[in-house]
């Protein structure tokens, strides 16, 4: 055989090995890509509102869903606040989710039945209420809850009202608004259902409180973690003495258990699950959430929630088909 046959017949073969390899790596990858999530293309569109805390997280899943899993599936996520969002989703032809940072309201379960829908509760993460301060603030760094609550109801109006070493100037109190899940915590958790101080400054919203609070030397002002550690150079986050010496919030300590727990609280997003029977791309976003979560909470400021409750709740979709 000449030295051109020999060297065709080689090249042939090397290209036939390569075709072969590259048709199991094909073959691997779909394997792998059915059992990392639905394997049915599914098209359509997605409407969730409701809660400006759970918005991150949930904001990051949906863009991961759209690009890695469902492309041909529109997911539109708004953060109206958690009450607000109630509103869109408990209505004819409403959202699909509502994201919430506290629980469903009996009135609002009420109106879901009087509307025939099953809602289904989905909780995703754990969030610690987190109480921020102006980063030139260097006397107020560790709080008790008495010394909030204080503060947050007009007790103290100036700073030396709590310790005399601190200046003597007027307390600048701010907070998200009625519409948020977390103004309804911190009224009912951490006031004990007590009125606000008088001339709170309210916001809808957080960005907003933020930059109100990092220019305003005298401001002290509560919101999600998640809204901290993404402007932690813009704000202070206070440490909470709870009885056993200062605990900062931290994604360690708000974890289930953890040592912040009297300020830490599930969240939630709110399936319309009659809904979920009649949209496939509803249901499998739903499961899509629950499986990841977890994963990104972290980036987000979230704490993760335990493996068995996220099996738990991923069992109780599989009623839904």
């Amino acid at each position: 055989m000449s030295f051109k046959r020999v060297t065709l017949f080689f090249f042939v073969s090397v290209l036939v090995f390569l075709a072969a390899c590259g048709s199991g790596d094909a073959d691997g990858a779909e394997d792998a890509g059915s059992e990392s999530g639905s394997s049915e293309e599914l098209s359509g569109s997605i409407a969730i509102d409701g809660s400006g805390t759970v918005y991150p997280l949930m904001a990051r899943l949906a863009e991961d869903y759209m690009i890695n899993e469902q492309q041909e599936v529109s997911v539109e996520v708004g953060r109206a606040g958690t009450s607000a969002g109630f509103e869109k989703f408990l209505v004819e032809n409403g959202t699909d989710f509502n994201d919430a940072s506290r629980e469903i309201k009996e009135e609002e379960q009420t109106k879901a039945d009087e509307l025939g829908f099953e809602v289904q509760e989905l909780k995703v993460a754990l969030d610690g209420l987190t109480i921020v301060t102006h980063p030139d603030n260097d006397w107020a760094t560790e709080l008790t809850p008495e010394q909030i609550q204080g503060i947050f109801l007009g007790e103290y109006t100036q700073w030396s009202d709590i310790d005399d070493s601190w200046p003597k100037e007027d307390i600048k109190t701010y907070g998200p608004n009625e519409n948020h899940g977390t103004y309804e915590f911190f009224y009912e958790t951490i006031l004990e259902e007590q009125d606000l101080v008088e001339g709170i400054d309210l916001q809808k919203d957080y960005s907003t409180l933020v930059t109100l609070i990092s220019e305003d030397k005298n401001a002290i002002g509560f919101f999600g973690f998640g809204y901290y550690q993404s402007n932690q150079d813009k704000i202070n986050a206070v440490s909470i003495d709870f009885g056993e010496g200062a605990v900062e919030p931290s994604l360690d300590t708000i974890a289930e258990d953890g040592p912040y727990a009297d300020y830490t609280r599930p969240v939630f997003t709110y399936l319309n699950a009659s809904r979920a029977q009649e949209k496939p791309e509803v249901l499998d976003y739903a499961k899509y959430v629950l499986e990841n979560a977890n994963n990104v909470a972290g980036e987000t400021g979230f704490a993760p929630i335990p493996d068995e409750e996220v099996q738990s709740q991923l069992e109780a979709l599989e009623g839904i088909e």
